[in-house]
């Protein structure tokens, strides 16, 4: 794996990073934020393409593509894999929290 893919892997996980802490005081949805059901539309559709992607590279390693190597197929199907036990985690995450809204009494 070349450096110039190693700073792109740690340039998007910084952007990761950031994004998940957020902005430090809370403002109105209309207040040039996202709203949080886009926030997680836009994570998601984050997710497929990326195990579109992976997919996409191990088909064409498969088929013999001079162009793609192990390496590249290796990350982008780690990276797919991470991505998608972060999105698994938020969805238990929101679930319990749901479960701990349905249980507050009136």
């Amino acid at each position: 794996m070349s450096n110039i893919d190693i700073q792109n892997v740690l340039s998007q996980m910084r952007a990761v990073a950031s994004k998940a802490q957020g902005p430090e005081t809370i403002s109105a949805p209309g207040a040039g934020q996202q709203d949080f059901s886009q926030l997680l539309k836009n994570s998601i559709d984050a997710v497929n393409n990326t195990q579109k992607e992976a997919g996409k590279l191990t088909e064409a390693f498969a088929s013999g593509q001079p162009n793609v190597n192990i390496a590249q197929v290796m990350v982008a199907l780690q990276k797919a894999n991470v991505s998608f036990q972060a999105m698994t985690q938020v969805r238990n995450k929101l679930v319990d929290a749901y479960q701990e809204i349905m249980r507050m009494q009136i």
